[in-house]
């Protein structure tokens, strides 16, 4: 049976998590065996004992214990996912097995080198030999566990981290694919209206135009950026379209800051900004109805403002136009720059109506 590929992405994960561990495991055994010889050394030193005519056989002793070190990790390894109190039972036997074994190459050397006639065993050497070495390996064990469960959190943070941008990629592209049916409602709703008006040559060139136009926008990633040039350039060809309908009184300008062109902004950002411009601003207005988009610096931060005309009754002042796609740019920005994007929208003045946007100023 074909393996999943999320099965391949975590049986990857889970082989570089385990050579991670054991090359820390095997740095870990040297140092810690690297510092018992220094240790033994300087008591030994202090006990009379010449550590250079005894560093053979220690060295000798040491690559023996770093080797029970190893068995001990690989055996507490395996338990790693187990509970606690099998992790202590296996650590502490591991440990004693590893101090008798060790104890044994102690005694074993101390023939070979010393050559004794009789031989004659010092249970009570063997007895302080027995304990000093259960006591470097069950302060082996605590290192290990203290190692293994640092690579653990470690592990859980990636992957907590992993699933927090899953989450956030997830809701982008959420987000940003509710741009399409809602500007595609927009534009139906306006080929509908030139059908009605009898402009059936203007609503085929509207079609052939919103086929375009959606076509282009399908093919851009939701969590690349792109440039602000590109980003307006694609936003004239929406306006194109609707100019097949309101070309007697629309009106666009232009206000970017010079070197703003190749600003980073997220992919159809400013397409609700300009809907909203032509179905409040334009559609509703029966004079020529100016749609400003301007670009500017301000400190280390990017602001775009969209900026319209629209007729000044009572009903628009009660109601400055926030529906859905204002909403969905607000929380895109402040989904993409947490804590430091933001939209904002409203009049400026009875009968101006603006919306901007403020996010880190990134160039390409």
């Amino acid at each position: 049976m074909a393996m999943k590929p999320e099965d391949d992405a975590r049986s990857v994960d889970e082989s570089a998590y385990i050579a991670s561990v054991r090359r820390a495991t095997l740095w870990l055994g040297f140092l810690y065996w690297f510092v018992e010889f220094l240790i033994s050394s300087i008591l030994w030193a202090i006990l009379g004992i010449d550590p250079i005519m005894s560093a053979p056989g220690k060295l000798l002793l040491m690559s023996c214990g770093m080797v029970f070190s190893y068995g001990i990790a690989a055996a507490m390894f395996g338990v790693r996912h187990q509970h606690i109190a099998l992790k202590i039972v296996v650590g502490f036997t591991t440990a004693l097995m590893a101090a008798i074994a060790n104890t044994g190459v102690d005694f074993l050397l101390y023939l070979f080198i010393v050559r004794p006639d009789p031989i004659t065993p010092d249970w009570t050497s063997i007895g302080y030999t027995l304990v000093y070495s259960m006591a470097t390996f069950v302060g082996w064990s605590f290192f290990f566990v203290a190692l293994l469960y640092s690579f653990e959190l470690r592990e859980r943070e990636r992957r907590l981290a992993i699933t927090r941008e899953e989450a956030l990629a997830a809701q982008m592209r959420a987000l940003r694919y509710q741009v399409n049916p809602h500007f595609l409602f927009n534009t139906l709703n306006s080929i509908t209206g030139l059908i009605e008006e009898g402009q059936p040559v203007a609503a085929t060139r509207m079609v052939m135009s919103l086929s375009n136009f959606l076509r282009t926008t399908l093919e851009l990633d939701p969590l690349h950026d792109v440039r602000l040039a590109d980003e307006l350039a694609l936003q004239a060809g929406y306006l194109h379209i609707e100019g097949e309908r309101y070309c007697d009184r629309m009106r666009l300008r232009m206000d970017i800051d010079t070197g703003l062109e190749e600003a980073l902004v997220p992919s159809l950002i400013l397409q609700p900004l300009i809907e909203n411009a032509v179905k409040h601003g334009v559609s509703r207005s029966p004079d020529q109805v100016e749609i400003v988009i301007s670009a500017a610096k301000v400190g280390h931060a990017l602001e775009i403002s969209v900026e319209n005309d629209i007729a000044a009754t009572p009903e628009t002042e009660r109601r400055p136009g926030t529906g859905i796609g204002l909403k969905n740019v607000a929380d895109r920005v402040q989904a993409r720059f947490p804590g430091v994007g933001a939209c904002v929208s409203g009049l400026v003045t009875p009968g101006r109506f603006r919306a901007a946007i403020t996010m880190p100023l990134r160039l390409a």
